[in-house]
């Protein structure tokens, strides 16, 4: 913001011919970008690049006041809303949850799950939606305050292009909020309950996300993987045999799952002799066909055991 300062200063300068204005602003312009960040840093070539492109791209005086309209009026304000996005779900869920395990108690915790993932969505999206509608409507009234030459279908072009350049930097913020979506849900079934989790185990090094452990009377442990699906941890999960889990004094992984349609009986039969169980909301049909099958029903449990399952081991 400094450097367009700098430029949108120099653009109303007068002792300088157009072609003369147009060298300064320019190599202001690629000169202050360079400097953005130090040679010995990471981000340098990254800088160096947006240079380059903008060395090819920039041949007008207008390109310049462009860049700096781009600059001031859609990316500082995204950049500034985008740290009011939530990064989680959790303020949007926990009243409703505990309103939930107060009055039903544990044997709703399939019911505090669907309600959280469905609240948190619908505030989170909630949340968004009101920030770029604020921010939406700054800009209109910032392009018509603007004292320089534009028309109708510019300001379209810049209208559309936020929104386009928001919902892009938006969609990247949901993907890393749905990843810890039922991780939190954990921690507040723990935390409700008053259970103590434990770290992982020493030199336990396999390809395996476990979102959550907790220590059995035995001394043996549980791990916990909480996601919607298990699409993604297919791959990582196929990797580790009864006897590394053993190894590791590993008594069982449980995963939360909540979306099971993509749960195939071989991922069951495969992942559950491998001593990892399934905690499936009752009323799934995946729960009501593996729990009346006989190579199947010791790898799936109901959501609603979840918390009772914990107390018997701890």
């Amino acid at each position: 913001m400094e450097l367009v300062t700098v430029l949108e200063n120099l653009t109303t300068q007068e002792n300088f011919s157009g072609e003369e204005k147009f060298l300064l602003l320019k190599n202001t312009l690629l000169s202050g970008i360079k400097n953005l960040s130090r040679p010995d840093t990471k981000t340098y070539f990254l800088t160096l690049n947006l240079a380059q492109q903008l060395d090819m791209e920039i041949t007008t005086v207008d390109d310049v006041i462009i860049f700096c309209v781009t600059m001031k009026y859609v990316i500082a304000p995204i950049n500034r809303a985008m740290s009011l996005v939530p990064a989680d779900d959790k303020k949007f869920c926990e009243a409703a949850a505990k309103a939930i395990l107060d009055t039903f108690g544990e044997e709703k915790i399939h019911s505090l799950i669907s309600t959280w993932d469905n609240l948190g969505v619908k505030g989170c999206l909630d949340a968004e939606r009101a920030l770029v509608v604020e921010e939406f409507m700054r800009l209109v009234e910032n392009l018509s305050a603007l004292k320089i030459p534009h028309s109708t279908f510019d300001d379209t072009l810049i209208l559309t292009a936020f929104v386009q350049e928001f919902e892009r930097r938006l969609g990247q913020k949901r993907k890393s909020r749905g990843g810890t979506s039922l991780e939190t849900v954990a921690d507040f079934i723990f935390d409700y309950y008053g259970f103590k989790s434990t770290s992982e185990p020493n030199h336990f090094d396999q390809d395996i996300e476990v979102d959550k452990w907790f220590k059995c009377k035995d001394g043996w442990i549980v791990g916990i993987s909480c996601k919607r699906t298990l699409r993604e941890r297919w791959k990582q999960l196929s990797q580790a045999d009864r006897g590394t889990l053993s190894h590791f004094k590993i008594r069982e992984l449980w995963h939360l799952i909540t979306f099971d349609k993509d749960l195939s009986d071989d991922k069951i039969v495969r992942l559950g002799e491998q001593g990892q169980v399934f905690y499936l909301p009752a009323t799934s049909e995946t729960y009501k066909k593996c729990s009346n099958h006989p190579g199947m029903k010791d790898y799936v449990r109901p959501l609603n055991n979840f918390v009772a399952d914990i107390r018997k081991l701890i």
